[in-house]
């Protein structure tokens, strides 16, 4: 009787494991229990992948023997993958490639060159292990297929002063946000419009190539001249950019701008306060930063926002060459800190900012917040160091300061805000400014007056340059915008722009991905070290002790069953 009590049981349980075998292939689930949702699609990512109508393919070059900290940013890239394709109706297809894997150093020479021509930047990777120091090259990106088209994914994201360990966690963060944008660009059939003003002396030509460049891969970009009589032209506009004027803005320009606000128009506004350049220094002479003249100052103020007539010093900057002596006829350079030229950066988890690389600036000016206006939402994104000094106009700029060493105790102003997003709704610059002139230019321009505006948002950066890219002067081509060719480092300028830009213009909700935060629980390397062995006996050993003790226990109870 026992004996048939027993089949019946064990007959009933492999039914019950069949059973859920068969459902669990005809339905997939999975419960995040993380407290992060790490493994949770946002909203964004869902949409747009349910909405592929073909076939994409994935080439991830993160394979082979890696390091520690690369398998899991590997791991996540699959994982989210994974993600994608459970929901993709069967669009997306994947795999993982080694570019070392190849014995012969010509073979793997030309896969890697062939990665980078794409645009996969590599890593010489330097790690411990057991036996001591080994060096690795390893890509950790990817390339996405879509119809016809390629795009490459960086996945590893390094930000100055950080850890190896804290950068790959920053990674991880990005994952799925690198893929969704590839994604996004190239599922995009209709292409928002970019203007770049003109007409004020802002930024053009090759001193904008690299951004204009970048932008064209997602956006159609053109040239608007504010001066001309074309009152209705910044409609056709997903976003405006005003990078560095110098010369003054007239009302009916003002009142263009305006008007395109009114109507939900976005601006990236770039702005200095004071005139300052590194021209201005070449005879050696001492220089004087004045104001520039631009009456803007009004409309950024209805707007919230307030650019101040002054000038940061930061002691956390990049260096420029200055000429320290001769050696016979040959004049002997060294790179000394230029504190007019620092590095802001942000702690917010704002996606524009968040996981950025430091972002390099010029004679940049101090920005604050302005108006008790409800309706408007305002979130500063970059910030100084917490060393920084304030220098109020007119500020005198002479290259004999870089030989001084700076007094530490006057840097005493710390984390000044630089750049502010603004969002909501705007009342109009010249809502208290109807008076007959300004109808008669209403009625000359043929538009219609708006006191508020349709909710909508706009950037403000105190320092023009942010956007300026540096060329050599040997054929006049264009450096990558924050390419510094006197340290050989990039920073985080292009990054910076691009996500003001999607942030603007984008609707997807795409770009919010970047906010999401995962935390890694890392374990402590030196109690590692020092504790090996004894975790090691705790893992191995006493699990087997407890599978010895429960088998005799088992066997035990099954004689006294069956006695």
């Amino acid at each position: 009787m026992k004996k048939k009590q027993l089949y019946i049981d064990l007959s009933v349980g492999i039914l019950i494991i069949l059973l859920v075998n068969v459902i669990s292939n005809k339905i997939s689930t999975r419960f995040d229990l993380t407290k992060e949702n790490r493994f949770t699609l946002s909203d964004a990512s869902k949409n747009l992948i349910s909405e592929l109508d073909d076939i994409v393919y994935v080439k991830v070059f993160l394979e082979g023997d890696l390091p520690s900290g690369f398998k899991r940013l590997r791991n996540s890239i699959e994982e989210t993958l994974n993600e994608y394709r459970d929901i993709s109706n069967g669009n997306l297809e994947y795999e993982f490639i080694n570019p070392s894997e190849s014995t012969d150093k010509k073979v793997r020479n030309s896969i890697f060159n062939q990665l980078v021509e794409k645009g996969i930047q590599p890593t010489n990777l330097h790690y411990k292990n057991e036996g001591g120091t080994s060096q690795k090259i390893i890509f950790p990106g990817a390339l996405v297929y879509y119809k016809g088209k390629e795009l490459p994914v960086q996945f590893l994201k390094s930000k100055m002063g950080e850890n190896s360990e804290t950068m790959l966690n920053n990674s991880v963060e990005t994952v799925e946000f690198e893929l969704a944008n590839a994604l996004r660009k190239l599922a995009k059939t209709f292409r928002p419009k970019i203007a770049f003003t003109s007409g004020h002396g802002e930024l053009n030509g090759v001193s904008v190539e690299d951004i204009k460049l970048t932008l064209k891969e997602t956006y159609d970009v053109e040239e608007v001249n504010l001066q001309e009589n074309l009152p209705n032209k910044l409609m056709d506009f997903a976003a405006v950019i005003i990078a560095k004027p110098t010369q003054k803005f007239n009302e009916k320009d003002k009142f263009k701008i305006d008007n395109y606000v009114m109507h939900g128009g976005k601006v990236l506004w770039l702005i200095d306060a004071l005139h300052a350049s590194m021209d201005s220094l070449r005879d050696g002479n001492p220089y004087l930063a004045m104001n520039y003249e631009l009456n803007l100052e009004d409309q950024l103020f209805i707007y919230g926002a307030r650019i101040n007539p002054d000038m940061i010093n930061d002691l956390k900057c990049t260096p420029i060459p200055i000429i320290t002596g001769m050696v016979g006829d040959q004049p002997q350079q060294m790179l000394l800190p230029w504190m007019f030229f620092p590095l802001v950066s942000s702690n917010s988890t704002h996606p524009i900012v968040n996981n950025l690389e430091a972002v390099q600036c010029e004679f940049v000016n101090t920005i604050d917040t302005v108006g008790k206006n409800s309706s408007i939402k305002k979130t500063f994104l970059l910030n100084t160091s917490q060393y920084t000094k304030i220098l109020k106009s007119p500020v005198r700029i002479h290259l004999d300061m870089l030989r001084n060493e700076p007094d530490q105790k006057q840097f005493n102003k710390p984390y000044k805000p630089v750049a502010v997003l603004l969002e909501g709704k705007f009342p109009s610059v010249f809502t208290k400014r109807l008076d007959e002139r300004t109808k008669k230019m209403l009625d000359s321009l043929k538009i219609e007056f708006k006191t508020e505006s349709t909710p909508t948002k706009m950037i403000v950066i105190s320092d023009g340059d942010i956007i300026k890219n540096d060329f050599r002067s040997s054929d006049g081509l264009p450096y990558p915008l924050g390419f510094d060719r006197f340290t050989n480092k990039t920073f985080g300028n292009k990054n910076f722009i691009l996500n003001c830009i999607d942030y603007l213009c984008d609707d997807s909700g795409v770009i919010g991905i970047r906010s999401k935060e995962i935390t890694v629980r890392l374990l402590d390397k030196l109690r590692i070290e020092k504790e090996r062995t004894t975790w090691q006996v705790i893992n191995i050993i006493i699990p087997l002790v407890f599978l010895g003790l429960f088998g005799v226990f088992y066997n035990y109870r099954r004689k006294k069953a069956f006695v």
